[in-house]
């Protein structure tokens, strides 16, 4: 489905001011026409609570706030007025373990730089027609991790340690594990 730029409301958080000018210029020659800027993840949430923007587009080094700092504080502060909001987390950095904190924190995209107009249109894209569920547990709140189905799958447990919770119990679920 093609996405109307034109309604959507970007929040950009970036402290390179060069970078943040790139970002809304492309987002504006794809239509949008409501993007807010801001320098840091501080006076980033300050406008997140004010302004309620549709997605957020945030990098990730930054200071005095970094971005996977921001993107806890969306999805758990009292405050916030959409823990849900879609959050694209832009970086220099593509190794495993980076992708994996971002994906820990909450975020629900990740962009690595340099990044075309089509990487973020895609993205954007994405977080609008394919959300994701959210899981909320004591110590996670944000999209669910999993991407994969697994067509062949028939029970409700997926991790390895499920089964331990079933051990000792007649299970229909007993998924061969230890």
């Amino acid at each position: 489905m093609a996405i109307d730029f034109n309604k959507l409301r970007v929040l950009i958080i970036e402290d390179t001011l060069p970078m943040a000018k790139l970002m809304s210029s492309v987002l504006t020659s794809l239509g949008a026409t409501d993007i807010t800027l801001q320098p840091n993840g501080e006076t980033g949430f300050e406008a997140f609570c004010r302004t309620n923007p549709d997605i957020v587009i945030a990098d990730w080094e930054m200071s005095p706030m970094n971005g996977i700092a921001l993107t806890r504080l969306i999805r758990t502060d009292t405050r916030s007025p959409n823990r849900m909001v879609p959050i694209i987390l832009v970086t220099g950095y593509s190794a495993l373990i980076r992708v994996a904190e971002a994906r820990d924190s909450g975020v629900t995209e990740f962009l690595v730089k340099p990044f075309s107009a089509s990487d973020i249109s895609k993205r954007i894209a994405h977080v609008i027609n394919k959300p994701r569920d959210f899981i909320d547990t004591a110590d996670y709140f944000g999209p669910d991790r999993r991407r994969r189905t697994l067509p062949n799958f028939k029970g409700p447990f997926r991790r390895a340690d499920d089964q331990a919770n079933l051990r000792g119990k007649d299970s229909e679920y007993n998924l061969g594990w230890g």
